[in-house]
């Protein structure tokens, strides 16, 4: 009788651990899905494939970043609703993502990777306490903190990274590499399952973030830019999320996308043209003001 007493129990913390598993990777996975404004665990599972068939590196980062900030909003207490929405998990991914990209792979930056994700963790929930919707910027200010810091104090920890050889590419192929930078991969078929990814979820914001896309290449080759960085989607991805963040079923979202988009061009223009890390900050930025002359307008 004891036997099977103690049997029961253990099969019953056996249950506990697997649900709580459950819990835990529909949170991170909501969480990734939210980098394109999304709240849906398959777009989260097809972007994070598409960043681990872009690099094993940085599928490993987004998921040690999603994991950290999940983990610092459960040790903080903070909104457990906010948590399964995937609120606390999108920033911190994106800072695992970025670090790879930026620094070579040592466990330093691993060790920074896991603190600028809490950092935007925290940041994010500073926001969203005041009511305040700040898109990415949480990983923008933590990025810039980490790329600061290891400017300052351990220089040979930047990685080299180039532009590699790029085929012709048309528009639509460009339009897809969009997609992918977002989360900063270069591969087209990145490209391809984040837009498959957001369409699950929302074929308006998946028209729309194309249609941005491939509008903003074209634009772009007016610009005095380099046509390398066009064919790479580079001056893309910011009006692809521009342009999900804006999406919606009537003339007035046509208007306020295009406003949104516009306006991150001219600031990725700026910012590179000063050798600044863009990041998705022409995207907040340019958020921000449409929705300052949205509500003016109004």
């Amino acid at each position: 009788m004891k036997i099977r007493f103690k049997k029961a129990i253990q099969n019953l913390a056996e249950e506990d651990q697997i649900q709580k598993g459950r819990v835990i990777l529909n949170q991170a996975l909501t969480g990734i899905s939210q980098i394109m404004l999304q709240e849906n665990r398959i777009t989260g599972l097809l972007f994070l494939t598409g960043v681990f068939l872009g690099s094993f590196k940085m599928g490993l980062a987004m998921l040690i970043g999603t994991g950290a900030g999940i983990a610092t909003a459960r040790l903080l207490k903070f909104n457990t609703e906010n948590i399964n929405k995937g609120l606390y998990g999108f920033n911190a991914a994106l800072v695992g993502v970025a670090g790879i990209l930026f620094l070579k792979s040592t466990l330093l930056t691993w060790l920074l990777i896991v603190l600028g994700a809490s950092i935007a963790t925290i940041i994010q929930h500073f926001f969203l306490q005041q009511k305040i919707q700040v898109f990415t910027f949480p990983f923008v200010l933590a990025t810039w903190g980490i790329l600061f810091l290891v400017n300052q104090n351990f220089n040979n920890l930047q990685s080299e990274a180039g532009f590699g050889p790029v085929s012709n590419s048309n528009y639509f192929n460009i339009g897809l590499k969009g997609f992918g930078q977002v989360i900063f991969q270069d591969k087209l078929i990145s490209g391809v399952l984040f837009f498959i990814g957001v369409a699950i979820s929302s074929p308006v914001a998946a028209v729309f973030g194309i249609t941005a896309s491939i509008s903003a290449a074209i634009f772009s080759l007016y610009l005095p830019v380099p046509f390398i960085t066009i064919q790479m989607g580079l001056f893309s991805f910011n009006a692809v999320l521009c342009a999900i963040a804006f999406a919606g079923m009537n003339l007035k979202h046509v208007l306020w996308t295009i406003v949104a988009v516009v306006i991150s061009l001219l600031i990725s223009l700026i910012m590179v043209r000063h050798n600044l890390p863009q990041l998705t900050f022409p995207f907040v930025a340019a958020s921000f003001i449409t929705l300052y002359i949205k509500k003016w307008a109004q």
